[in-house]
């Protein structure tokens, strides 16, 4: 009877031992699992969590695509303990090398999603910036077929031309958000950064609107990309519309002619009217040429001092710049018909 009673308390002792030994090795193994890298592949480097996921249904996910072998009770032992089962937000989440489960479901809870940048450069027309815009993954192109006063309208501006009024910068952007959501936002980063700068302009310019800033730091941007020219570009055609000067800048030309200008700009081009061409028409055009950046907007509105009432492209980039006429026209024989005396 005895050794039936210490039989007992044995076998009773050494489940528990057992017992002890697998909660141990499962919690080592739980802690192993939660800090563990998943397994990422150059091919698996984001995760789409839908409206409504479950974490059920998100840890299938995983387990489907490979990145996760762990059961999925551990998965819901893991959240429960950070508690954020329940609290998981829809979106896209990086899937980087080396992050663990922890940090995945930190990230899900946070609504830490991933963010794709969207660059406007400096001088693209707006169709350009569509082409572009209409190229950019995971965006909803929601202005697929619109034309441009549609764009303008669905954006909140309804009635402006479209031209010039989005700020060239990078703009994040998330899976699923609109092309409108980033023109909306380049539209108002545009608005508020004239708003800005118009007032401190230099006095006496031959400028009355903002607007007419636009359209000046425009074709400034079109004739040179340098830094230490912009200013100086724009001295000149200030000083050409102070004197009531025909500004014959070729960009506008080249802007006016649309699609129908194959890359070399003729003497007939410059004689054929359109409302674009300044070599017939006194003032500025009537809208902006380009989406000018902030440097460009900073020289319309600043412009260098000087007497210079010309320029010509050297052909390396940079220009060269002239008073007069006559050195205007022997400017033009070096560096354009390379006949330089």
């Amino acid at each position: 009877m005895q050794r039936g009673r210490v039989s007992w308390r044995l076998l009773l002792v050494l489940a528990l031992l057992i017992m002890a030994g697998a909660m141990a090795w499962a919690w080592h193994d739980f802690n192993r699992f939660s800090h563990a890298p998943l397994q990422v592949s150059a091919q698996e480097r984001s995760l789409d969590v839908a409206r409504g996921s479950s974490l059920r249904g998100i840890v299938g996910q995983l387990r489907e695509r490979g990145v996760t072998r762990a059961s999925p009770w551990y998965w819901r032992a893991l959240a429960a303990r950070m508690r954020v089962a329940g609290k998981l937000r829809a979106g896209e989440y990086a899937l980087s090398p080396g992050i663990t489960p922890r940090q995945l479901l930190a990230n899900m809870a946070a609504g830490k999603v991933v963010q794709h940048d969207f660059t406007i450069v400096d001088g693209w027309t707006f169709a350009e910036l569509r082409l572009a815009l209409a190229a950019a993954e995971f965006l909803r192109h929601d202005s697929a077929g619109l034309d441009g006063a549609e764009v303008m309208r669905r954006i909140g501006a309804p009635g402006e031309a479209p031209e010039g009024r989005f700020l060239p910068e990078t703009y994040a952007y998330v899976k699923g958000d609109s092309d409108l959501d980033v023109l909306k936002r380049a539209h108002l980063a545009m608005a508020r950064t004239l708003a800005t700068m118009w007032p401190a302009r230099d006095p006496g310019l031959p400028l009355t609107t903002p607007y007419e800033a636009l359209i000046l730091a425009s074709i400034v941007e079109r004739e040179t990309g340098r830094a230490d020219e912009r200013a100086r570009i724009a001295g000149v055609f200030v000083r050409r519309l102070e004197k009531h000067m025909l500004l014959q800048t070729d960009p506008t030309v080249i802007y006016g002619m649309g699609s129908s200008y194959a890359g070399n700009l003729r003497k007939i081009d410059l004689t054929t009217d359109t409302p674009f061409n300044t070599y017939m028409r006194p003032g500025l055009p009537p809208t902006p040429i380009a989406l000018p950046g902030k440097p460009a907007l900073q020289a319309a509105l600043h412009p260098a001092p000087g007497n210079a009432l010309y320029f010509v492209a050297r052909g390396d980039g940079s220009h060269v710049f002239s008073d007069t006429l006559e050195e205007h026209n022997r400017n033009v024989q070096c560096y354009q018909l390379k006949r330089c005396r």
